[in-house]
């Protein structure tokens, strides 16, 4: 892979009136730890935080990185929007690190993920999903009982109330809690009083590898707490649940069991369709035998969390991490090949090239400049322009700039004709008004011609107003040797006629 590919580090910006701010702030530390990795291996990059999922079209548009390392973990009140991220950043032609949104939703639905297990003959602990005005069973299997919200990660919602011991008027509080705090259904599971096991499971070159294994240590609980490592231990350092639950790596384990336990976390993870870096959580019973509790895909890979520790205790450096998921996400979805030398050109001073997502505003705001298109029109334009990027050379819409000093002061668009052999049509042409009459126009024109000729093109159509305001657009065609070719009255609106000119090469 090659080196000059710069990366987008992509994360989720933690919200003042979160109600689990230390969770949220977390992916703070992520970044710096992603950036730090990009400043040793000497990759380009640059970080973007967003708070709405609407946010991402925009800044994946506007990206010229080919890759993003993807630290989205949520949205307040939207968490599965996050799952969405891969998805859109396939759409625009970049590459996405760590799961596929399949995988993700997979994994952050705990049901459906012990559902997919179970049916793949993985061991999982008993459970029922309870839905919001939904009533527990009465023929509910026997406690002790582990109650959590089914969509959310990072132990949110998990502390000493979750765990309840009879089925009965706690039970139902503790459902309730879920319900009422956030607003979805509650994951009613048995609870196994054992030993808890964390394994992080990495791809290198397009094999699944389980890391060493890691215990989380509860000797310090005594009998009246329960030993789970819920958002307490997890993110709230003024808590003894904090300091009293280190993990020990690797997890001492009989040979065997250990060897049985790595296949369990990997097959979980190829069951739920998870492709890239993953933490898997089981507890073994009082009898050693293991059931998944849920797969983490892409999980916490703060320096200080267990994921990383993993990687340490592998051997691993942090930075090796970094670029072998690189590797992993241009290995999914290589970069587009790039256009050839033929495709760019100097004419005086100025030059012409394909337009790059850095251009974006620029095209948008010299096309508001001319103050000939309406609303309904800069839409379209809008439109053409984001296709044209996300899809590059390869994409039917031929988008290129004259640029001048870094400015861009031209931009044309073409491609060719649906349903036909040998005719183009020209979609897009304007001049920044402050250079019109310098020759850009033309330049980017004859530009057009060549490339259309080199493509085995033969006929080139415009399509153009008949508006008054165009009349000097109307000469300018006329004067390369478009002639006109139909006329269609009041096609635009009401005395706005459509102009066909063509031009045979």
């Amino acid at each position: 892979m090659s080196n000059h590919l710069g990366v987008l580090i992509l994360y989720n910006t933690p919200v003042s009136e979160g109600s689990f701010p230390a969770s949220e702030a977390g992916v703070l530390d992520e970044v710096q730890a992603v950036v730090r990795a990009c400043q040793i291996l000497q990759r380009p990059h640059r970080a973007a935080g967003i708070t709405h999922y609407s946010q991402l079209s925009e800044i994946l548009a506007g990206a010229d990185e080919t890759l993003v390392f993807n630290l989205v973990e949520g949205f307040t009140s939207f968490p599965e929007q996050a799952t969405y991220v891969p998805a859109l950043c396939t759409a625009f032609n970049k590459a996405c690190t760590g799961n596929s949104t399949p995988g993700l939703l997979h994994s952050l639905d705990k049901w459906q993920s012990k559902t997919m297990l179970q049916a793949a003959g993985w061991p999982c602990p008993e459970a029922v999903c309870i839905q919001p005005g939904q009533r527990i069973p009465q023929n509910l299997f026997a406690g002790p009982y582990l109650v959590k919200p089914l969509s959310t990660d990072a132990s949110e919602g998990i502390d000493s109330r979750s765990v309840v011991s009879h089925a009965g008027r706690s039970l139902n509080a503790a459902v309730t809690r879920v319900h009422k705090q956030f607003s979805q259904p509650a994951l009613v599971e048995q609870y196994i009083n054992g030993r808890e096991l964390n394994v992080s499971v990495i791809q290198r070159q397009g094999i699944a590898e389980a890391l060493p294994l890691a215990e989380i240590d509860f000797s310090a609980f005594g009998p009246d707490r329960p030993r789970i490592v819920g958002y307490k231990a997890k993110w709230q350092t003024d808590t003894f649940e904090y300091h009293h639950t280190p993990r020990v790596i690797p997890a001492p384990l009989p040979k065997d069991l250990a060897e049985d336990i790595r296949v369990l976390a990997v097959g979980a993870c190829r069951t739920l369709g998870c492709d890239d870096y993953c933490r898997v959580d089981l507890r073994l019973d009082q009898d050693l035998r293991p059931f998944i509790l849920e797969v983490n895909a892409n999980p916490d890979i703060n320096p200080d969390a267990g994921f990383a520790a993993a990687l340490e205790a592998a051997g691993i450096p942090y930075q090796d991490f970094v670029h072998m998921t690189l590797e992993n996400a241009m290995h999914r979805q290589p970069p587009s090949t790039y256009p050839a030398p033929h495709t760019a050109a100097r004419v005086g001073d100025f030059s012409i090239r394909y337009c790059e997502s850095k251009d974006r505003l620029d095209v948008l705001a010299l096309l508001a400049g001319t103050h000939l298109f309406r609303p309904s029109e800069m839409i379209i334009a809008r439109e053409i322009l984001a296709d044209a990027l996300r899809n590059g050379p390869q994409g039917h819409y031929q988008s290129f700039v004259a640029v001048q000093n870094d400015q861009v002061m031209g931009w044309v668009c073409f491609g060719p004709t649906p349903c036909t052999i040998g005719t183009y049509d020209l979609y897009w042409i304007a001049v920044d008004k402050a250079a019109q009459g310098c020759g850009i126009g033309r330049a980017l024109m004859t530009f057009v011609e060549n490339a259309i000729c080199n493509s085995q093109g033969k006929r080139i159509v415009v399509e153009t107003s008949g508006r008054d305001a165009y009349e000097p657009s109307r000469k300018f065609y006329h004067k390369l040797g478009y002639t006109p070719s139909t006329e269609v009255r009041d096609f635009y609106d009401l005395g706005d006629s459509k102009v066909v000119l063509l031009k045979c090469l």
